[in-house]
């Protein structure tokens, strides 16, 4: 793995430590898939986790796989171990709907809020949310929805909230929520000397209420450039 820890201190210098009192929800998306977003979120959760006075939640977006358990159950040595899937909703509201609802024997329909679970990751300062795929039954599908609802609660739970989105190549995910975060940090590989594609997920998220704090170069080459980079006008 390469080690991010000197990034990931930049990064959160430049960002800004949350203030006393006001979680920070920070979203890491890429305009194509590949650029290595996951990494750079779960290496920024681990080192938020360290520096922030309350939890730090890693929410994994991406529906079709849950990345982030996957990585870290993979890797205990760094991360430490996983705690028993837990209820990841402080209220019930989540930040995703599943089509179609499944009955209960009450009657009525399982809500969403039982098909999101969390992870203490190594103690109780770190924890990772994600769609407990397992749960889904026939032809039941999750969709990301804009809904501020599950932000807005988790805020009094966390000191910062970490998000993992799919690149825009595969979902529209990052629009979707980006009025709903405090920043967006959007993930280019340090080698990809194309930035269009950045810039026009710039414009789309703010187009979408949201705000863009630059570009970060993900380290895949022995000098990469400068680790994050405005693209604000």
């Amino acid at each position: 793995m390469v080690d991010l820890n000197v990034e990931m201190t930049e990064l959160w210098s430049a960002l800004g430590a949350p203030p006393a009192g006001r979680p920070h929800v920070v979203q890491f998306v890429a305009a194509r898939r590949g650029e290595g977003t996951s990494t750079v979120a779960r290496e920024f959760a681990r080192f938020a986790s360290r520096r922030a006075g309350r939890k730090t939640w890693l929410i994994d977006l991406d529906l079709s796989d849950p990345t982030q358990f996957h990585a870290l159950a993979a890797d205990p040595q760094r991360y430490g171990p996983l705690g028993p899937p837990v209820a990841a909703s402080p209220d019930g509201s989540v930040f995703f709907t599943v089509q179609p609802p499944a009955p209960n024997p009450e009657g009525g329909v399982w809500p969403d809020a039982k098909y999101l679970v969390g992870h203490s990751v190594g103690g109780p300062r770190l924890w990772v949310a994600r769609l407990n795929r397992e749960a889904l039954r026939g032809r039941q599908q999750a969709h990301v929805i804009p809904s501020p609802d599950y932000w807005r609660a988790l805020r009094k739970h966390a000191e910062v909230i970490v998000v993992d989105c799919p690149s825009v190549d595969r979902s529209q995910s990052g629009p979707t929520i980006a009025r709903h975060m405090d920043q967006t940090v959007l993930v280019v590989s340090a080698d990809q000397p194309d930035v269009r594609q950045p810039a026009l997920l710039r414009d789309a998220i703010t187009a979408a209420g949201g705000r863009c704090a630059g570009l970060f170069f993900n380290k895949v080459s022995l000098q990469p450039p400068a680790f994050l980079k405005a693209i604000l006008p």
